[in-house]
């Protein structure tokens, strides 16, 4: 049996995060991207859309980053589960707010990749965990 390639680095936190996931994707290539998505996530690009995330990240192209979205081998409920086991572990049982703003204002503009028509708020649907 050969031994799984070492992933590559990205940003120290985003891999000291990481690291507390990576036994949630079984294959090397699904926590890379995983982390991109992180990296992505948190940059100051405007549009979180797939392509321009693949642009700061140094993909080629964003396909990837959509395969481990639709296809790649891990659970979004043991993903649910671990983040929030995570934040309880952090918060050490300090109370803290929540602010949902569910004004239903209606999205500005027509280009957001991949969608046609976005309403915020108005599907909002609350679970205390």
């Amino acid at each position: 049996m050969t031994k799984p390639r070492a992933t590559k680095p990205t940003v120290q936190f985003i891999d000291s995060y990481g690291k507390l996931c990576k036994d949630l994707f079984p294959e090397v290539r699904a926590y890379e991207y995983f982390k991109y998505l992180l990296l992505g996530l948190i940059s100051d690009v405007k549009r979180k859309s797939l392509p321009e995330i693949a642009k700061i990240v140094g993909l080629e192209n964003s396909q990837g980053l959509h395969n481990f979205l639709t296809e790649s081998p891990w659970e979004v409920e043991d993903m649910k589960k671990r983040r929030l086991e995570i934040i309880l572990t952090v918060l050490e049982g300090k109370e803290i707010e929540v602010i949902v703003d569910e004004t239903g204002d209606k999205k500005k503009g027509k280009t957001t990749d991949y969608l046609s028509c976005v309403t915020l708020g108005n599907d909002f649907k609350s679970q205390i965990l």
